[in-house]
């Protein structure tokens, strides 16, 4: 039987339980039979980003408990249909993908450079994030030129949690829903996402 394989690519600056329990609840709902997490080295869109490696290491960590789930490390330094979709369907020749996205990302998908190729005969999974409604993202979908082979639609189970209030958290070292430990042990002892306003410094210490 043809494998079923979830490629789920993002930033995750920092991965959070939102990115988790959705990955979970898309293999159930697409009958998947893995799903690869791909980090983006550089987003186009994104200034600021998480240096690539910690990201990494961050994902790793956090997918440990999930047999099901993998960290895929692409060369390309931005995603784009032209170069990444056919870099996926040379390693995974043998493999059905489905891709899944968050709806914050389905308003603007099909103005995507050749984003044609994706979706013709393609398939997808949608959480749908913060208020967002599924009929409305369902309108949008049937509105595009290029029809995918298949569209599942969720309500993810924690569509409030991001990757900026998560980050906005460690900066101040609050607690916050969706944190997790894995993420927030290796964001203090390698002191990312810090801010000097949140830092105790030594008395002592002398700042030049």
């Amino acid at each position: 039987m043809t494998k079923r394989l979830g490629i789920y690519a993002g930033t995750f600056d920092p991965v959070h339980i939102g990115h988790i329990t959705f990955a979970l609840q898309a293999l159930e709902a697409g009958n998947l039979d893995h799903i690869y997490f791909l980090p983006e080295r550089r987003p186009r869109a994104k200034v600021g980003v998480e240096h690539f490696g910690h990201r990494v290491a961050m994902l790793k960590r956090a997918l440990r408990p999930y047999p099901q789930f993998s960290v895929l490390e692409l060369v390309d330094v931005s995603f784009s249909v032209q170069r990444t979709l056919p870099t996926l369907q040379q390693k995974f020749a043998q493999a059905q993908l489905v891709f899944l996205f968050g709806s914050d990302v389905i308003p603007g998908l099909a103005a995507w450079p050749n984003a044609d190729k994706l979706l013709e005969g393609g398939e997808l999974i949608i959480g749908l994030r913060n208020d967002d409604n599924r009929t409305l993202v369902k309108q949008t979908v049937d509105q595009w030129p290029t029809q995918p082979k298949r569209v599942t639609i969720f309500s993810s189970y924690a569509p409030q949690v991001s990757s900026g209030k998560v980050r906005s958290a460690l900066r101040k070292h609050q607690p916050i829903s969706g944190l997790l430990q894995s993420v927030e042990r290796y964001s203090d002892h390698n002191w990312l996402y810090v801010s000097l306003e949140h830092v105790d410094i030594p008395s002592n210490t002398l700042l030049e």
